[in-house]
């Protein structure tokens, strides 16, 4: 998957999260936990990080982070930095400790924060650790429930107003999320932030490109094609075109290939790709997901993609 840009402009919102290297664990003791919620803290009060949710897990951890001051990399560098040093000196540990460079998401957080604090909090209950999230020590859940007081750094005022500044709102709507078993991924907007970094919808995306990707978009450093695809909007019709012209005018990937390149890489709605092909907007996320797990089965068809995506976004 491409880097992700680093995005920074005062007042963004990010999902934050990082992995243990291999996927090995991050935290071996409560003492560890509680060193790295003062980092937070000391980030916090440092470089005015603003923290609205997180859960440490065994082996990642999650947070909705604010940036007030526009240096989401100098306050991961901080919190990744002094906790890396603290925990390889405790143990007697050497080489890295996180997987790579930390991900950050953009988010819209006005439409996303809700979705996303569920999602954060309910961690620990997907992975069997306990049965509800207040349950989870090292979680904001507790906080926002009311059931404990939140640790001072804990800016609770943003998320408790998406729900009108009620608690037990809030607490209902996360039932609900758990007991649906939902899947956040299957919604087409988390899903292509996964890929271009940005969570929000094509208004969003266009009003960040156009404030504040311009000058990193023409770079030619080639770090990240998938973001900077959404500089150009190849029509429907010549997307259509150029796989037809790859797989032939009878061939029945047509379509299938058509919908899954369109939605992949430009900001088109689905509404529009779908009354493009004649068919619903479910039907065509059905139909990208079938895709993508046909993919990921076949080198030839990989293949075949790569070079039509080539030809339209070079």
């Amino acid at each position: 998957m491409p880097r992700h840009l680093r995005i920074e402009y005062p007042n963004a919102f990010y999902h934050v999260y990082s992995r243990g290297n291999q996927k090995q664990p991050i935290f071996f003791s409560d003492d560890d936990r509680f060193v790295f919620l003062k980092i937070l803290g000391e980030a916090a009060e440092r470089l005015s990080a603003r923290f609205h949710v997180y859960c440490l897990m065994p082996n990642h951890y999650h947070f909705i982070l604010e940036t007030p001051l526009a240096n989401l990399s100098q306050i991961m560098h901080f919190i990744n930095t002094s906790y890396s040093v603290y925990l390889n000196l405790k143990h007697g540990r050497c080489g890295h400790l996180f997987q790579g460079r930390f991900k950050a998401i953009l988010m819209d957080a006005e439409s996303y924060a809700r979705i996303l604090t569920f999602y954060i909090h309910a961690n620990p209950v997907r992975k069997n650790i306990v049965a509800q999230p207040e349950e989870f020590e090292w979680s904001s859940a507790a906080a926002y429930f009311g059931l404990t007081a939140p640790r001072c750094w804990l800016q609770m005022e943003t998320i408790l107003a998406v729900f009108g500044g009620d608690r037990k709102a809030l607490r209902a709507e996360h039932d609900c999320y758990l007991l649906g078993k939902n899947d956040i991924f299957a919604i087409p907007e988390l899903a292509r932030a996964e890929r271009i970094g940005i969570l929000g919808n094509d208004d969003f995306i266009d009003r960040v490109r156009q404030s504040h990707l311009r000058q990193v978009l023409d770079r030619h450093d080639g770090e990240v094609p998938e973001i900077s695809r959404l500089r150009k909007r190849p029509e429907l019709a010549t997307i259509n075109a150029c796989v037809a012209a790859h797989f032939g005018p009878s061939n029945r990937l047509i379509k299938k290939v058509s919908i899954f390149i369109a939605h992949k890489n430009t900001n088109y709605r689905l509404k529009e790709i779908g009354d493009f092909f004649g068919t619903g907007p479910i039907a065509v996320s059905t139909a990208f997901r079938k895709m993508q797990r046909d993919v990921s089965s076949s080198e030839t068809l990989r293949r075949a993609i790569a070079g039509i995506e080539r030809n339209l976004f070079s």
